[in-house]
């Protein structure tokens, strides 16, 4: 098979929550295969900080944009932006999202209403604005970055599990709707990999236990989500829709 195949030399690209962790290291992959890529978060100093780091090891145009995803009106906005700066987008991946630990009857409204809306609607609002430019050109990538936690579960992940099993449906459904336009509709479904939150937030013996559940025996690096995310976005997975691909270092087949 030609490497050509996973050559992105003039399509663009929007990675949401681009400014660190996964987004950032899929934003690099994408830069390096040549694509155009602007990034957004809510930070504007990490975003401006990883746009001049990804740009500088890449040689690529790398746009940051600053965008809170829970604001309906930013979304939109976002979209326009992204087409105003690189012209067009070609590849969007949807990855900004967040998560708060909390038992069933513990969960508030505005608690469940937020990450329904960064998770999940935000993903539906994006897609919507981007799509019909794509539709245009009769060539899409939309990629949405559900987790593992979409397939089972932990105990306190009822909102998360739920807004991540919720975008497989969506990526599933607008396959269909739009797969007649040369767009294709996907999901990757990250597993535990080590990021700059992990890092902060899990203890080292959390982190082993984690480790301990994969069929690896550890924690991935953000950069091995370079490959899925090509695949997806390139001509490489041009007969690729409305599927999911599983990158958790075997975690969700490991039973005991």
């Amino acid at each position: 098979m030609s490497t050509t195949l996973f050559d992105l030399s003039g399509r663009t690209a929007l990675v949401t929550g681009g400014s660190k962790g996964l987004g950032k290291a899929m934003a690099r992959a994408l830069a390096e295969a040549g694509a155009s890529v602007a990034i957004s978060s809510r930070h504007e100093d990490e975003l401006k900080s990883a746009a001049a780091e990804i740009g500088q090891e890449t040689h690529a145009k790398v746009v940051p944009l600053t965008a809170d995803m829970t604001h309906r009106g930013e979304v939109k906005g976002l979209a326009e932006r992204a087409i105003a700066a690189l012209g067009k987008v070609d590849i969007l991946i949807n990855n900004a999202g967040g998560n708060m630990p909390q038992p069933i009857d513990q969960i508030t409204d505005e608690v469940w209403d937020h990450f329904v809306e960064l998770n999940l609607s935000s993903c539906m609002a994006l897609t919507r604005a981007l799509v019909p430019q794509m539709k245009d050109r009769k060539w899409g990538r939309v990629i949405h970055i559900s987790s593992i936690m979409g397939f089972t579960s932990i105990p306190e992940r009822s909102v998360y599990s739920a807004t991540k099993s919720a975008l497989l449906g969506l990526a599933r459904a607008s396959a269909l709707d739009l797969g007649q336009f040369g767009i294709t509709v996907n999901c990757i479904a990250p597993g535990p990999f080590l990021t700059e939150l992990t890092l902060t937030n899990f203890t080292e013996e959390a982190r082993q236990k984690f480790a301990d559940r994969t069929a690896l025996g550890r924690w991935g690096d953000p950069e091995e989500l370079a490959g899925p995310v090509l695949l997806l976005a390139s001509e490489a997975g041009s007969y690729i829709t409305g599927a999911c691909l599983v990158v958790d270092g075997g975690t969700i087949v490991k039973t005991l």
